[in-house]
């Protein structure tokens, strides 16, 4: 449990980098729902128009996948540097390290929940009405929020002590995203390489998106029991090692 004087350090820290964010930008907050707009309207141009796979079932099925995406990826690739990014506060006042990926998974969770309104609205209208099965929705957005807190804190916990590996996280991020099934569907391919990509969190969070969404069925448990036990595991390492190096983590930003 995270005692609730850092829950309300979270969430102060979060809304400032919110405004601070916003305020960067003439359009403000406008600009968490153009980028992602954007990011997504290149992706279906690519793929849906310039591989002859358009069309709304396509759209739909695209876009399910690339939201919740873009808030793992986004998450965890800000997160993993999350400690190196705020050096200049953790040499003037003490702050467990682990408080440091929440606010970066706060921050983004914030924005996820923008566009995925935005999303539910677009689906509505293309004939994907909610369902009894959209019951399944809050659990399967916590189980994507369980997946990212923890990897983003694995990651933020040994950046800082193998700089190199920032590049593999950034590198690594763009390479799952084609192997995550965001563009095709993961049991169209060879049953062997499926149950390996499957390996992958990731895949079971998109399909039970699509699931819900688009086929209005239930999650498959199973895969997102996968998720949970990968999530406790990575964030237990997680913990154990910010806790190791807690106040090591300083010496190293000013050295």
């Amino acid at each position: 449990m995270i005692p609730k004087k850092y829950v309300e350090l979270i969430w102060y820290k979060a809304l400032a980098e919110l405004k601070a964010e916003a305020a960067r930008a003439y359009i403000g907050f406008l600009w968490w729902v153009l980028e992602p707009l954007l990011y997504m309207s290149a992706f279906y141009i690519a793929f849906g128009t310039g591989l002859r796979r358009g069309g709304v079932p396509f759209l739909a099925f695209l876009l399910t996948g690339l939201v919740p995406w873009k808030w793992f990826a986004s998450t965890v690739t800000n997160g993993s540097n999350a400690i190196q990014a705020n050096s200049a506060l953790i040499q003037q006042v003490y702050i467990p390290k682990y408080v440091l990926p929440w606010i970066v998974v706060v921050v983004n969770t914030i924005k996820f929940s923008i566009i995925l309104g935005l999303l539910i609205i677009l689906l509505s209208f293309s004939g994907h009405a909610a369902g009894i099965t959209w019951l399944a929705l809050p659990v399967v957005i916590a189980i994507q929020f369980m997946v990212i807190i923890s990897i983003a804190s694995f990651f933020a916990a040994l950046v800082p002590l193998f700089p190199e590996l920032k590049l593999i996280v950034d590198n690594g991020i763009i390479v799952l995203m084609f192997l995550s099934g965001i563009f095709f569907k993961i049991d169209a391919l060879p049953p062997r390489l499926a149950a390996f990509l499957r390996i992958n969190p990731m895949v079971e969070v998109i399909e039970s998106y699509r699931d819900i969404f688009l086929n209005n069925a239930w999650p498959e448990w199973a895969g997102l029991m996968w998720c949970i036990i990968l999530s406790l595991v990575l964030y237990t390492v997680a913990g154990a090692i910010l806790r190791k190096y807690d106040r090591f983590y300083v010496k190293l930003m000013i050295g």
